[in-house]
């Protein structure tokens, strides 16, 4: 019996809300029975959308493919901030919202368009003193977090129905949208929480040419790999 070749790629994968980035990665091992499986830019449980997953030799260029810049839609719910910025957390202030113009809104949303430093949120896998957040979180411990230095290329508000806000934002590599959502709650001084995240794009790889977790599941393994982009192909869309 011939064994299959091991493929070696990029996965273009839709996540399922309620998943970690690992609990894909994991998926994808046990259906293309491969060990060499990375992913590129974690998504929090409650996003879903575009996981770009590095098959192989395809792990090579994760960190090029992690650099690139996303696209992202989102709901902000104003009124309650949470310990993690999302739904998930636990309620640390709740406000009244008050009857909010639309100039009102966007003037807050304009005060993170370009270049500005963003702290990362103690929920989150970046490290401190080589112990991840998250971690330091559980314990209940808060650390000082260095800023970092992001950009938002543009964004759009989508719709308003207070106290919701859908908006989709392009940014660049370690952005938190979860963050991104605390702070423009912040600024119109009633708080708030990201309700609902999908990842659309990162660099030229669009959601919408991805495999779904379903259909990983229900599908064969070769063709699983019919779906792995070439690192020829990869290289090609990148414009490299």
């Amino acid at each position: 019996m011939l064994s299959v070749a091991a493929p070696d790629g990029v996965l273009l994968v839709d996540k399922a809300e309620g998943m970690t980035s690992h609990d894909v990665v994991a998926l994808v091992r046990r259906q293309l029975r491969i060990r060499k499986v990375g992913h590129c830019g974690t998504l929090d449980p409650i996003a879903t959308g575009l996981l770009l997953l590095t098959i192989g030799r395809g792990t090579k260029v994760q960190d090029l493919l992690m650099s690139e810049d996303k696209e992202y839609v989102g709901t902000l719910t104003l009124g309650t901030s949470t310990s993690t910025q999302d739904r998930q957390g636990d309620v640390v202030e709740a406000k009244p919202v008050p009857q909010l113009s639309e100039s009102a809104i966007r003037a807050a949303f304009e005060k993170f368009r370009g270049d500005f430093y963003q702290i990362p949120p103690m929920v989150s896998a970046k490290k401190h003193a080589g112990v991840p957040l998250y971690k330091l979180a559980r314990q209940g411990k808060v650390v000082e977090r260095e800023p970092r230095f992001v950009r938002v290329y543009r964004y759009t508000i989508d719709r308003i129905g207070l106290p919701e806000i859908d908006f989709s934002v392009v940014c660049s590599k370690g952005f938190y949208v979860r963050t991104y959502a605390h702070d423009i709650g912040e600024v119109l001084g009633c708080g708030g929480h990201l309700k609902s995240l999908r990842r659309t794009k990162s660099g030229r790889f669009d959601v919408a040419n991805a495999i779904t977790v379903a259909q990983i599941k229900e599908t064969p393994r070769e063709e699983i790999t019919q779906r792995i982009l070439s690192l020829p192909q990869v290289s090609r869309m990148r414009g490299a």
